[in-house]
């Protein structure tokens, strides 16, 4: 669910390091924005993108 629709980027998952380096689960979550944009066949509708393609990538907003 959680996806950039440009990218593809989603949640990252790793260890926790501790100072005495025990390791505990975690998560890197993307930073999604959601977003209303024009497709290619002139629909309006909203998807998540990630901050870094909505700076980077042309996407024609609606």
């Amino acid at each position: 669910m959680a996806k950039c629709y440009v990218t593809g980027k989603g949640t990252q998952v790793g260890n926790k390091r501790s100072h005495s380096l025990r390791a505990t689960r975690r998560k890197w979550k993307a930073n999604l924005q959601t977003v209303r944009i024009i497709d290619e066949n002139g629909n309006v509708k909203k998807v998540k993108v990630s901050a870094r393609a909505l700076k980077k990538n042309d996407l024609t907003r609606a």
